[in-house]
């Protein structure tokens, strides 16, 4: 017996986005799924090889790596917005090369990238001073705090774990970050605080941490996903995820 059946738009009739996610990330896609959680928005991951050591070198090869990594996603969806999903990498390639890398698969894609994304957030949440934390080593922590002091961020205080293994950046616990928090913070007045690594488990403390130090805090995850939702047309406030999700861009 054959069927009869209608068709329609599928899944992401509000948004459809894409994430390419680093092999050794274990931390982005259940915090994604958390905030993209809104009726008719379809999330969507790639996978792109990473090394688990995090240095210069290592994360420039994901430039020539990224447009395999996108011809993944499913090329039948037009999607509105692709994430690149490692915020160190992109400091390293730049904003430019990301989206170049990935409109060659999908010429028609909004890009963002952590680093970006974090850029926007702070604007966002109209912040000048920031507190910095990285989980990366001296090299790589400073090549983000120029990019961010190039942006215009004065960079009020900083700290870092100074941890090069990927797979060990995925171990720090929540309750680590949110004193690392807590330290940065009390060193000084600043209007946010930036915790950059999409690896790092920051969803869970960010309202507490917000509450404990009178300061917005944003990590990579939470403004990756925040700008693409965005980037979109997803306006939607969302509790529980910090003072970014209640702004636009």
């Amino acid at each position: 017996m054959k069927l009869d059946f209608k068709t329609d738009a599928g899944i992401g009739i509000r948004a459809t986005l894409g994430t390419i996610v680093l092999s050794t990330d274990e931390t982005l896609e259940p915090e994604f799924a958390r905030m993209t959680a809104l009726d008719g928005v379809a999330l969507y991951h790639s996978r792109i090889p990473m090394v688990a050591e995090i240095k210069a070198d290592t994360l420039q090869q994901m430039e020539r790596d990224l447009p395999a990594s996108a011809q993944l996603l499913p090329k039948s969806l037009d999607f509105d917005v692709i994430g690149y999903g490692c915020t160190s990498a992109a400091t390293v390639i730049g904003q430019e090369g990301v989206a170049r890398a990935i409109n060659s698969v999908f010429p028609h894609a909004k890009v963002t990238d952590p680093l970006t994304a974090l850029i926007a957030a702070a604007n966002a949440l109209g912040a000048k001073r920031l507190g910095f934390i990285t989980p990366y080593i001296p090299d790589v922590s400073m090549r983000m705090r120029l990019k961010l002091e190039e942006a215009g961020f004065e960079i009020a205080a900083f700290g870092s774990f100074e941890e090069t293994d990927d797979r060990v950046v995925a171990r720090i616990s929540p309750t680590s970050i949110a004193t690392a928090i807590d330290r940065v913070a009390a060193q000084t007045g600043c209007d946010a605080i930036v915790v950059a690594c999409t690896n790092l488990r920051c969803l869970g403390v960010i309202e507490a941490a917000e509450h404990r130090t009178a300061t917005s805090v944003i990590s990579s995850n939470q403004a990756l996903a925040w700008h693409m939702l965005r980037l979109a047309g997803v306006t939607d406030q969302k509790n529980g995820l910090g003072q970014l999700f209640k702004r636009d861009l």
